[in-house]
């Protein structure tokens, strides 16, 4: 049986409570708080993974160095899949993958930057939705159902003038264009999101399980997020998937898409409300937040083709040094503040109040003594 994630307060109360004693250290001697940690850290770490964090990352950085001038934090957004590898062997601290690990994948271990059987938390911190991204000459506005926008990317439908897209968009005139759809060439936690949706909503048209690297050889690949946005915004009869972030930062067009009997624009309003009522997969570890999305879902409003991104971090670290670091770090990265940095400068959506409250439990089970 799965429990929401609200019903799942209760069960890491305890574990909260320690959270919230730890947040008393930050109070002023005014007996004002604030969300930034004391600036008692020194060092340097490195991180990497998804290209989709990248502009949040910068944020949180930015922010949490001004705090602690002392702390140096890089981040290479070489792609979710690069990310969790490079954790795994030990190369990163810390990890931005646009997936959890899979149950599978820990039980086969080893992660060797924690100590044995110490291990992992994964914490959803940044939410955005995945915007459907097209550049076709003389059309800005496009409303796809899954099964019209699984034919596109499946190659089923290899023309704009296509029937099943003019019934979706009667006010609109295609041309007669070869479609070309453009998808991830790297392992991307960002297309196992995309086709988990496809499969979810549109499995009869795409057959093909969620997965981070693409199924498929027909369409054009490109490398990263930026590799994505770049192809689609220099052709003609292109049509993508990218953070949202990006696609507003390049003034690209992106779809609708259908649910229930309306057609949804993305925003980080629909990408949270989707997240609020889909619950954690079950058989995770304590500190292990991995969220089962209900991608399916007709409740108005909702947006449901979502990236939930995730920190990756050990329990307790072989290199007990860099724990301190990499803990303060994602307190900001959870913190009220350092969610507003992320919305502002990518335009993510910040999570509830209820989800960070079970994000700093985990947090806490960091080990840094």
């Amino acid at each position: 049986m799965k429990i929401s994630r609200i019903a799942q307060v209760g069960a890491v109360a305890a574990i909260a409570a320690l959270a919230l004693a730890g947040c008393a250290s930050n109070e002023t001697p005014s007996g004002e708080t604030t969300d930034a940690p004391e600036s008692n850290l020194s060092g340097e770490i490195a991180g990497g993974g998804s290209s989709a964090q990248e502009v949040a990352v910068q944020a949180w950085t930015a922010g949490f160095q001004t705090a602690n001038p002392d702390v140096t934090i890089t981040y290479d957004p070489s792609g979710s899949g690069a990310g969790r590898e490079s954790f795994q062997a030990g190369a990163f601290p810390f990890a931005g993958s646009d997936r959890a690990f899979k149950i599978e994948e820990i039980e086969a271990g080893p992660f060797d930057g924690c100590v044995e059987d110490s291990g992992i938390i994964e914490l959803p911190t940044y939410i955005s939705p995945i915007a459907v991204i097209f550049n076709v000459e003389g059309v800005d506005a496009l409303n796809l159902d899954a099964a019209t926008m699984a034919g596109l990317f499946a190659g089923t439908i290899t023309n704009w003038n296509d029937p099943a897209i003019a019934a979706l968009n009667p006010d609109v005139t295609f041309p007669d264009l070869a479609v070309t759809p453009v998808h991830r060439a790297d392992d991307s936690g960002t297309t196992e999101n995309f086709t988990d949706y496809l499969y979810q909503a549109a499995g009869d048209v795409w057959t093909n399980e969620a997965d981070g690297v693409w199924p498929l050889s027909s369409g054009e690949a490109a490398q990263g997020t930026s590799g994505v946005v770049s192809a689609v915004a220099g052709g003609n009869g292109t049509i993508g998937y990218a953070d949202a972030s990006r696609a507003a930062e390049e003034g690209l067009s992106t779809a609708a898409v259908k649910v229930g009997d309306e057609f949804v624009e993305y925003s980080p309003e629909a990408a949270a409300a989707i997240v609020d009522e889909s619950p954690f997969e079950e058989g995770r570890g304590e500190g292990d937040l991995a969220i089962e999305l209900h991608r399916t879902s007709d409740v108005a409003g909702v947006y449901p083709i979502v990236l939930v991104s995730y920190m990756i971090a050990c329990q307790e670290y072989a290199d007990a040094a860099v724990a301190p670091i990499v803990k303060g770090y994602l307190q900001y990265v959870a913190s009220a503040e350092g969610q507003d940095a992320a919305a502002a400068a990518a335009g993510s959506a910040p999570i509830s109040d209820s989800l960070r409250e079970q994000v700093n439990a985990a947090i806490d089970l960091i080990v840094t003594q």
